[in-house]
């Protein structure tokens, strides 16, 4: 059967509802403060943008076969959500972050062994999820895994000697944030039983929409913070970002200033000015062209897939991952 935009909202919001409690049920141990740790960053929220992804390109299955597996979608979305929040516990160590969620990392709270050994038990549990799945997606969550690791090195490195510091980050996006969110998409249309056409095209889709994703979530720490996040967080931690590359790119005289202050980690003094600065400087509003220009491609790859409440969720969650930045 196909579904109307109202039923396919209403099979949404349940599956998103049974992902939670799943969540929650998934991240268990025998120990109480393994169950505490797990559950630190889960239960402190988040967007849930990727299972939300898993579950549009899911909801295909009712305009091309007439059903979709709900438990199937529910645990491919579980995949990747484990997934996400276990590197979030290894980001915050190498990070040497000490807030997450508007809630105190967990290496800042215990230590970074807890935090390393609670992110390697959540992959564990995203591993034996998978695992039910099927080779397929057991073989592709893999390879994620190794771009998700290699992006984290690659930050810690920094770009070579004469390597284009701005593609160098543009490639540790992809690695860190869009591999996973490809893998969303991905994982939503195996589920549908889309076709291998459809399927690649959904998984380029996914990563573009992630590397729009993170650009923007970068971009909203200068110009429209998230709850939870402090303005300037990267500034402070001396993160580079689109935004501070293309500033040391151009190397205009009258962003002299500027450019002094993004020489390392911004004083958490000179903030306010370095934020005041960025905000005012037209790089801001070239990103915001560059998100849209690669909003408006990533969309191009759902032309193959059937009309329907499906595709309109997927377009939808590229709308809202440009617009969130505005």
């Amino acid at each position: 059967m196909t579904l109307s935009g109202t039923d396919f909202d209403a099979w949404g919001r349940r599956l998103l509802d049974l992902i939670e409690s799943r969540l929650m049920a998934t991240l268990t141990s025998d120990s109480p403060f393994v169950t505490e740790m797990s559950r630190h960053l889960a239960a402190a929220g988040g967007k849930r943008f990727r299972p939300m992804l898993v579950l549009g390109g899911a909801g295909l299955g009712f305009d091309l076969h007439g059903a979709v597996d709900d438990d199937a979608a529910v645990r491919a979305a579980l995949v990747v959500e484990l997934t996400h929040v276990a590197s979030l516990y290894h980001d915050d160590v190498m990070d040497e972050a000490t807030l997450r969620r508007g809630a105190p990392s967990v290496n800042a709270r215990w230590d970074n062994s807890v935090a390393i050994l609670t992110g390697d038990f959540i992959f564990a549990k995203a591993s034996a999820i998978v695992a039910t799945l099927g080779t397929d997606f057991v073989g592709f969550q893999a390879e994620t895994f190794a771009r998700l690791v290699t992006g984290q090195i690659d930050e810690l490195l920094g770009p070579a000697p004469g390597q284009d510091r701005i593609a160098h980050h543009l490639k540790v996006v992809g690695d860190k944030t869009g591999s996973l969110i490809a893998a969303s998409a991905r994982f939503g249309a195996m589920v549908a039983g889309a076709s291998a056409d459809q399927v690649e095209a959904l998984t380029r889709f996914g990563e573009a929409l992630g590397i729009v994703f993170q650009l923007a979530d970068d971009l909203i720490d200068i110009v429209a913070p998230a709850a939870g996040k402090t303005p300037g967080t990267d500034l402070r931690e001396g993160v580079p970002t689109l935004a501070t590359l293309q500033v040391q790119a151009q190397n205009r005289p009258e962003d002299a200033r500027l450019l002094e202050l993004l020489a390392g980690p911004v004083p958490a003094a000179d903030v306010p000015e370095a934020l005041a600065l960025l905000r005012a400087h037209p790089v801001i509003e070239d990103i915001r062209s560059d998100l849209l220009a690669r909003a408006t491609a990533a969309r191009a790859d759902l032309s193959t897939l059937p009309d329907g409440p499906a595709k309109t969720t997927l377009s939808a969650l590229c709308d809202l991952a440009v617009t969130r930045s505005s």
